[in-house]
């Protein structure tokens, strides 16, 4: 299922869906599926045949409209809620719009100026919190992002200090500024002066190196270290071991700046789809596992409630792409209803990938 799940954004390759045409449909059903995706994103309720040929870049009939809505109704594109309603997309056939059908849009130069500003200006401590809010503003969606994983992130400093007289605390800094703090139990009795050198000597082997990199090379050395006679250091690995070590399968972190923005959208205006919604984002393990399908490829993909497997995300799409370069440090992205303005959205959550990856490794 999931090679149908996530579409790529950008460039095609001669294996894309757009490159290979769009499963046989005519000109005129192409036309008659992306006016009726543009009108039922812009009016939320079903479109009649006399909206869709105001939106047509020809002329047709509200006969030969109807006509060809009968047709992509019998391919499972279109679906009619009532009978003498309009109709509205399947998600099938957003799913065909969305791979096939959806022109590449850009974020203007007015507004990725003002979206660099607000980006460049963040902390580097701060900046998820601010992408996550930009894009919920922006996009009238709910925007997150993924905090960096600490798996991943490439560490430049090690700090340890003494709390109690068998507790210490290890505060490991990356190079995004992020600052990752963990409390080890240690009967050592070492006094402060003595873990500032300690630090010292762990502090020659993280720099540059990712969490799993130092673990790797910490473990390496104290097998090599056990017949030398530098207690110190023999004290040092074992500390940095288990600092390195702690809360290793510790959750992501999910941030989400604020929820305000899809009450914006009707779709939410029922409080109990709105509870479950959020219910899902709080316990966040379905989410978390689709957005991590994605970190091994790059570019902006899409969910469809349906290909997700969450009831609470049915009738929902799920527009996301990983930032942080080759490391794919997380994910930023938008949830909100499958009516949404996909050619916007998935430009600025591509801006945000690139601007996000450029802020981290500055």
């Amino acid at each position: 299922m999931w090679d149908r799940v996530w579409v790529r954004f950008g460039a095609m390759d001669s294996h894309s869906p757009t490159a290979e045409g769009t499963g046989g449909l005519s000109e005129r059903q192409e036309a008659v599926l992306r006016a009726l995706v543009a009108s039922y994103v812009a009016d939320a309720a079903p479109i009649g045949s006399a909206a869709i040929s105001h939106v047509l870049p020809t002329r047709l009939s509200s006969a030969s409209i109807r006509t060809t809505l009968a047709e992509l109704g019998e391919l499972g594109l279109v679906d009619q809620p009532h009978t003498s309603a309009g109709r509205i997309p399947t998600e099938a056939g957003l799913r065909l719009f969305i791979d096939c059908l959806l022109p590449e849009t850009r974020v203007s130069d007015f507004e990725r100026r003002a979206l660099d500003f607000e980006v460049e200006g963040a902390e580097p401590g701060s900046v998820v919190r601010v992408t996550s809010q930009l894009l919920s503003e922006r996009t009238h969606l709910l925007g997150f992002v993924v905090a960096p994983r600490i798996q991943r992130v490439i560490l430049q400093h090690v700090s340890l200090v003494r709390i109690t007289g068998d507790r210490i605390l290890a505060v490991l800094v990356s190079t995004t500024g992020a600052a990752h703090r963990r409390v080890i139990d240690d009967h050592a009795e070492l006094d402060q002066r003595q873990l500032d050198r300690v630090a010292g000597m762990l502090n020659e082997r993280v720099i540059g190196r990712t969490l799993s990199e130092v673990r790797i090379a910490l473990a390496r050395e104290a097998r090599d270290q056990r017949r030398q006679a530098d207690r110190l250091l023999a004290t040092a690995l074992e500390l940095g071991s288990r600092a390195l070590s702690a809360d290793e399968n510790g959750g992501d972190d999910l941030v989400i700046a604020t929820r305000l923005a899809l009450l914006d959208q009707p779709e939410f205006h029922d409080p109990e789809r709105l509870r479950d919604l959020f219910e899902a984002i709080e316990t966040k393990e379905r989410l978390l596992e689709v957005l991590d399908r994605m970190l091994a490829d790059r570019g902006v993909h899409v969910a469809l409630g349906g290909e997700v497997d969450e009831p609470a995300l049915h009738h929902c799409a799920l527009v996301a792409a990983p930032y942080g370069g080759e490391a794919a440090l997380g994910a930023v992205g938008v949830i909100g209803p499958s009516r949404m303005d996909y050619g916007r959205v998935m430009a600025l959550v591509d801006y945000f990938s690139k601007a996000l990856t450029d802020k981290l490794s500055a």
